[in-house]
């Protein structure tokens, strides 16, 4: 009889789970139904609580098989690379169906851009180098090509970034001042430059489209979504940071500004905004599509950059979501302006939230609401676009699964938070699901319709930029970009003007198309960068006589105090007394280190 009621229970799985243990109101129906029939609460009810804690104990993976899962994922990952080599380059993505390429996103050889940080990952440097080293060869930026400005941004300014702060982890030979520059550096830049038309608006927030030769085109729509406006500034700060120029990060942050303006009275945000006239065209307000990484961009810059009014936006946004968006640990879409629910769906670009909620120290609401959408993981094999929460069951025409990221990549952060071994059945689960369903003789294919699993042809490039790195790092808990290894081990590595900076050491922050990039970078190079300035500024002066006239106009005895000061300064110190050194001081202070406790980031002043 336990037998019988624990599979049936098992089975009814499929449906919604809400609650750490997996609980939701179909279970607690059959738990009544079996009171009513049988009339024996107590037993019935310690079978159902022992059926549900057997089912939430999770395995606990050893050392030895999560290395036997990281060697599947990596022949995971070459059976698709090399498809794309084979039948696709020099196209943006494969086809796996019918084995062969296309542009999608502006004929960049997209996925060898996406895919390059990745084999650093994996541990395969020779690769990497000699992927770079074509990329350099055969990128053309120059071209007569329509392009999503979000889409170059987090997939190419973002995948040259990390590559390029990741090269000399992979034996690439440096030039000189490195990581200040170097040709991807350079080559990010240029890809940057053709974006910054699209910004030249009354507003300061960019169109969603530009061309690469031509700018914008006159008849661009001012129309774009939230996130194509607030999904800037990880990758135009570090460019800054790295260059010194600050063109980049001015832009992305008038952007952000501007959208924080045009905020409901009641604090949140719409969907689709006109950047010419601030007007919100469509105002469904969520955290999934179309809206999703610009919250992810507030608080994963608040970190890179140290930036409290970034953590602040973030915060009052994160208040109007919890009071008019949050359901059972639920999602919904609601109208901006009144917070009445004008969606009751799970979009699958929302499950990156847990994640970025453990960030923040909220792992309480972050692991239920990953039970809910994990749940939705265990129903059909993978996340439907669209589900409906109150039918439990996807929405017309919204069937399919891109092979997206979202879901893992919050496993990877609660199981960094917490070590529960859930979030590694989740990796393994998803693992077994992606080769039964979408395993092809040429690749990986996206799922058309989850409910039969019916296949489409096209193989998106995140699916080796994110989906196969966070499914990786998820099993590889020592991996360099969590900060592992030890003291002397080549975990970190020197860099800047003289090797004066240590890099690589961890704090690693991924931009939404999970290319990391390294705070420690960024630091090194903006302080060289205003140090440089500080010599300019003392040549300056010291090139420009002093004015007598200035020094006559003051008063006698300001005149000769400041003699006695410079009299001072050139003598032999007084007995006590302690010399203050320059502004400009050599050797430059060491990089305060920044510590990661919890996914919360504190600095050495905090």
């Amino acid at each position: 009889m336990r037998s019988l009621f624990c599979d049936f229970l098992k089975a009814s799985q499929t449906q919604k789970l809400t609650g750490f243990l997996g609980f939701s109101p179909f279970h607690f129906y059959i738990c009544f139904v079996f009171l009513s029939v049988f009339s024996m609460r107590a037993p019935v009810c310690a079978v159902l609580l022992v059926c549900f804690l057997n089912d939430a104990a999770a395995h606990q993976f050893t050392e030895p098989e999560m290395s036997a899962v990281r060697e599947r994922i990596k022949s995971m990952f070459y059976h698709a690379y090399n498809s794309y080599l084979d039948n696709a380059f020099p196209y943006d993505e494969l086809r796996p169906l019918t084995c062969d390429g296309q542009d999608t996103w502006g004929s960049f050889s997209l996925t060898l851009i996406d895919a390059l940080d990745t084999l650093l990952v994996l541990g395969n440097h020779s690769e990497f180098q000699r992927v770079a080293s074509i990329l350099q060869d055969t990128v053309d930026l120059d071209i007569d090509v329509n392009a999503s400005v979000f889409e170059t941004n987090i997939r190419v300014v973002g995948g040259l970034l990390s590559a390029h702060l990741l090269a000399g982890r992979a034996g690439m030979k440096l030039e000189p001042g490195w990581p200040c520059s170097g040709p991807l550096l350079r080559m990010a830049e240029e890809a940057a430059r053709k974006l910054i038309p699209a910004f030249q608006t009354p507003t300061g927030m960019p169109y969603g489209t530009v061309n690469l030769l031509h700018g914008v085109s006159p008849t661009e729509t001012p129309v774009t979504c939230t996130a194509g406006v607030g999904t800037f500034i990880l990758e135009f700060a570090t460019l800054s940071r790295l260059t010194g120029d600050p063109t980049f990060e001015d832009v992305a942050r008038r952007a952000l500004r501007a959208l924080w303006k045009t905020r409901s009275d009641i604090g949140l945000v719409g969907n689709h905004i006109d950047v010419l006239s601030k007007k919100w065209v469509a105002q469904d307000a969520g955290i999934g599509a179309g809206v999703d990484s610009y919250f992810e961009y507030l608080v994963k810059g608040a970190i890179l950059l140290q930036d409290e009014e970034l953590l602040n936006m973030f915060h009052a946004y994160d208040r109007a979501i919890q009071n008019y968006t949050r359901f059972d640990d639920w999602y919904l879409w609601v109208q901006m302006h009144k917070g009445t629910v004008s969606m009751p769906i799970f979009q699958s670009l929302e499950a990156f939230w847990p994640g970025l909620q453990s960030l923040l120290g909220n792992l309480d609401s972050a692991v239920r609401t990953f039970q809910n959408y994990y749940s939705v993981w265990r129903q059909f094999g993978g996340l439907p676009e669209f589900y409906s929460i109150p039918q439990g069951y996807t929405v017309d025409k919204r069937e399919g699964y891109p092979l997206r990221p979202e879901l893992i990549e919050s496993a990877m952060y609660l199981y960094r938070a917490t070590g529960d071994h859930t979030y590694l059945q989740l990796g393994l689960d998803a693992l077994e699901s992606i080769e039964k369903i979408s395993r092809t003789p040429c690749g990986y294919a996206s799922v058309k319709d989850l409910r039969d699993h019916q296949l489409d042809n096209r193989m998106e490039s995140f699916f080796l930029a994110e989906t196969i790195k966070y499914l990786y790092l998820l099993f590889d808990p020592t991996h360099f970009l969590h900060g592992g290894g030890l003291e002397g081990d080549g975990s970190w590595e020197e860099g800047g003007e003289g090797g004066q900076c240590v890099l690589g050491a961890g704090g690693f922050i991924f931009n939404t198309e999970a290319h990391p990039l390294d705070p420690a970078a960024l630091y090194c190079c903006s302080r060289h960068t205003q140090e440089r300035q500080e010599l300019r500024d003392v040549l300056l002066n010291l090139s420009q006589p002093r004015e007598k006239a200035d020094s006559r106009s003051k008063p006698a005895n300001e005149r000769a105090e400041e003699s006695a000061q410079s009299q001072s300064e050139s003598i032999a110190l007084k007995p006590g007394e302690k010399k203050t050194p320059p502004a400009l001081s050599c050797p430059v202070q060491p990089f305060s280190a920044r510590l990661s406790v919890l996914g919360q980031v504190f600095s050495d002043n905090s």
